[in-house]
C-alpha cells in the first residue's frame, strides 16, 4: 500500500435484513493516519456499517478493500487478522479479569511447544500501562481486576489493546459514553494519539463537541446514505450541529 493509497475503501455497500434495506449504496474511503467521524441519528445505518467492516455483517452487494487488496470478511476473527479492532462503548472486557489476562484474551503470548507464557505477558502489560495507556497509579498493577478501574481506565484499556496488536484501523463506538468529564478528555486524547502514531480510526458519538474537536473528517450518515462530507476546517462546532438539526427535521443537510 503506497502512502496516498486509502486504507480503507467501501464501495456501493448495501445490506439488507429481509425486505428492509439497512445500507443503501455507501461509498466512503479512510485514509492512513486518519480519524473519520460518522454522525447522524439513531437509525442512520452506522452500527450497522461498522459491523459490515468488522466482519459481524456480510453485505449484501458491494466491495471492501484493504491495504489496497478486496477483501471478504468472513468474521470478526479475519478482520483482526487484517488489522481491524473494534473498542465497543460496553468496553468488551471480562471484569473479573486481571488487567493482563484482558490484555492478551484470545491472543496469548506462548513459549516452546505451545505452554502459557505468563511472565511475558505480565511483562508486557506492565509495559503497555505506563507508555501506552497512561495508567500510573501505583494501585493498578497487572493482576489487578478490570471491575476496580474506572470507565475511562477502562477504554483506556481496550484502545491500548488495539494498538498493541498493531490495529492499522481503530473502530470505536461510542467511546465517551457514560464517563465524567475527566475520563472523556483522557479518552479523547488517546483517540487523538491514534492520528500521532500513524493508524486510523473511525469515531462515532452522540456529542458533536466530542466529534469537531478529535476528528478530521465527518460522514453525515441519513437512513442508509452518505449524505454530507467535510473536513473539521470547513464547518465550525455550531454549523455541524445546525446541520444535524437541519438533517432530523428536514431529512436534508442544508
Amino acid at each position: 500500500m503506497s502512502e496516498t493509497e486509502p486504507l480503507l475503501v467501501l464501495r456501493n455497500i448495501r445490506k439488507s435484513f429481509g425486505r428492509v434495506e439497512v445500507l443503501k449504496g455507501i461509498d466512503l474511503e479512510i485514509g492512513k493516519g486518519e480519524i473519520v467521524a460518522l454522525v447522524g441519528d439513531n437509525g442512520a445505518g452506522k452500527s450497522t456499517l461498522i459491523k459490515v467492516i468488522t466482519g459481524v455483517h456480510k453485505p449484501s452487494a458491494g466491495e471492501i478493500v484493504f491495504k489496497g487488496q478486496p477483501i471478504t470478511l468472513k468474521n470478526v476473527q479475519a478482520s483482526r487478522l487484517l488489522g481491524i479492532e473494534t473498542v465497543y462503548q460496553e468496553r468488551a472486557l471480562a471484569d473479573q479479569q486481571e488487567l493482563w489476562r484482558n490484555i492478551f484474551a484470545g491472543r496469548e503470548l506462548t513459549r516452546f511447544l505451545g505452554f502459557l507464557d505468563v511472565a511475558a505477558q505480565k511483562r508486557e502489560t506492565g509495559r503497555l500501562m505506563r507508555s501506552g495507556m497512561g495508567l500510573t497509579s501505583r494501585a493498578i498493577t497487572v493482576d489487578s481486576e478490570v471491575k476496580g478501574l474506572s470507565g475511562g481506565e477502562k477504554q483506556s484499556v481496550a484502545i491500548g489493546r488495539a494498538l498493541y496488536f498493531d490495529a492499522d484501523l481503530i473502530i470505536l463506538d461510542e467511546p465517551t459514553m457514560g464517563l465524567s468529564l475527566k475520563e472523556t478528555e483522557r479518552v479523547l486524547a488517546f483517540v487523538r494519539s491514534i492520528r500521532e502514531q500513524g493508524k486510523s480510526a473511525i469515531f462515532i458519538d452522540h456529542n458533536i463537541f466530542h466529534v469537531h474537536d478529535t476528528a478530521d473528517r465527518f460522514v453525515i450518515l441519513d437512513r442508509g446514505r452518505v449524505v454530507g462530507q467535510f473536513h473539521r476546517s470547513e464547518l465550525t462546532h455550531q454549523q455541524l450541529v445546525d446541520m444535524m438539526i437541519a438533517l432530523h427535521e428536514a431529512g436534508q443537510v442544508a
